[in-house]
């Protein structure tokens, strides 16, 4: 690498690092100060030369790991040694968050899913281990003057907005199978294109993706999705064959079109029902994993509900409900918390329920029974609700949305009305038992069930309604039991 591009990657990551993160200096002295070297590493300085560096910062150090958490002690506010296994010990003081970790060489036996971890001896093979190019430069503090090291001309490849490997791209998947979802996270997150080498790799050894955990596939899978463009990681998955290892229900969307194109491409559709919800998420409050994840999953019912209808045209009967399922279980298969995996299971089953009120005659119940179902996620749902909406037709769109915004208006109405958010029976369970004369009981869920349809079908009944409704419900009941006996 040229003495010039050298400058100029350090000046550009040097004036960023003394801008936005102020404390790695005074970090980088007490390292000095015990004879240790230390280097913003990796991510941080591809960031730095960016002008996006963060808050999160990642440094190398010849210092071993229990020397490394010493220093820090004495520096941070919090210390946390989690990651100490593998040379790495975090810290964090006022908003700036470090991982320092020794210089080291990794890589997966064939069949394990836990790296084998040696620590090294220098920084240049400390950055020859990593995963690309772009994340093996450092800015070395403890040199009299900051010194960038670029030694697999990261640099360039930043400039060229490429995804290379320090080391071949077979070696470097071989090293961690991981970092075939990370090639595409990048491409992501950044807008930059893949190496021929490393999409040859890619599709050679998608395999080698299914012995690193699920937690790890997810956490890749989650940052590559809710980076700026997930359209472009999405397809190299699908592409190179490791979204059939990891989440195979994508690739199976691409249905085949027969000649007389009975239908859309279901693929196409579900990315760019993705990217219209994404433009929606200032409703949300910002990027919204739940939101991404129910736009991409939507219609992954569908392969398995697919059915040419006689005459010509293909019917896709309840393939939110199998959707739901197949979410479900994919989303548990990769570790996703509960809360999350129940939102996007319910958003999948009820995005087709707007639909099947024809041309948006809605009566004030099927609005109740909306609200309810959709309970918290009613905004999540109007959301995926319009993004699915990829229709050419013009007039088609703009009817469907004209109906979707009176659909939202008469929420808006009855929420005023009736505070929708709180919808509950008339009478609540003690006083429905006193009413009957009734024990805590199936019996009392049955009659609160009894008295949220009534709610839901005609509204707020008052208590006197109510009651009086309840008892009639309840003598029908016995009349209609001692017959049965």
């Amino acid at each position: 690498m040229s003495n010039a591009k050298s400058n100029l990657g350090r000046e550009l990551a040097l004036a960023t690092l003394v801008e936005r993160a102020p404390l790695a200096s005074m970090l980088a002295t007490a390292f000095k100060a015990k004879g240790y070297r230390f280097a913003l590493v990796g991510g941080p300085v591809r960031d730095a030369i960016l002008g996006r560096l963060g808050n999160d910062l990642d440094f190398t150090t010849d210092a071993h790991p229990l020397e490394s958490k010493k220093i820090l002690k004495a520096w941070a506010d919090n210390v946390w040694d989690t990651g100490i296994e593998f040379g790495t010990i975090a810290a964090k003081r006022d908003d700036t968050t470090v991982e320092v970790t020794t210089y080291r060489t990794e890589k997966y036996d064939e069949d394990s899913r836990n790296p084998d971890v040696q620590f090294g001896d220098d920084i240049e093979g400390d950055l020859s281990r990593r995963d690309f190019t772009i994340n093996s430069m450092a800015l070395e503090l403890t040199t009299d003057v900051p010194e960038f090291i670029d030694p697999f001309n990261g640099i360039e490849d930043l400039a060229q907005q490429i995804i290379r490997t320090p080391a071949s791209a077979e070696q470097s998947f071989s090293d961690d199978p991981l970092r075939m979802m990370r090639a595409a996270r990048f491409a992501s997150q950044l807008n930059f294109t893949l190496d021929e080498e490393v999409v040859t790799a890619m599709k050679d050894m998608s395999g080698r993706i299914s012995i690193i955990s699920a937690e790890r596939v997810r956490d890749e899978f989650v940052k590559m999705l809710m980076s700026p463009n997930p359209r472009i990681g999405i397809t190299l998955l699908v592409d190179t064959g490791i979204a059939e290892h990891v989440i195979p229900e994508i690739p199976k969307l691409r249905l085949e079109v027969d000649e007389h194109h009975h239908h859309k491409d279901v693929y196409e559709h579900s990315i760019t029902v993705l990217e219209q919800a994404i433009t929606q998420e200032d409703r949300l409050g910002g990027p919204d994993l739940i939101n991404r994840l129910a736009a991409l999953l939507h219609d992954i019912g569908k392969p398995k509900t697919r059915n040419l209808i006689e005459g010509g045209g293909v019917s896709f009967h309840h393939h939110e409900v199998v959707g739901a399922r197949l979410a479900k279980s994919r989303l548990k298969a990769l570790r996703f918390d509960n809360e999350t995996i129940e939102a996007v299971e319910t958003l999948v089953a009820l995005h087709l329920r707007f639909h099947g009120y024809g041309d948006g005659e809605w009566t004030d119940s099927a609005v109740r029974r909306y609200v309810r179902d959709a309970g918290e996620l009613l905004t999540h749902l109007h959301v995926l609700t319009r993004a699915d909406c990829t229709t050419r037709n013009v007039k088609k769109a703009e009817r469907l949305s004209r109906i979707y915004d009176g659909l939202e208006a008469r929420i808006a109405d009855l929420m005023e009305k009736e505070e929708l958010s709180k919808i509950r029976p008339d009478l609540d369970g003690a006083q429905v038992m006193q009413l009957l004369g009734i024990k805590p009981s199936a019996d009392v869920g049955k009659a609160l069930d009894f008295l949220m349809e009534l709610r839901m079908e005609h509204g707020p009944l008052g208590e006197a309604k109510a009651t009086e409704e309840l008892m009639q419900w309840w003598t029908s009941r016995a009349r209609s039991n001692r017959r049965s006996d």
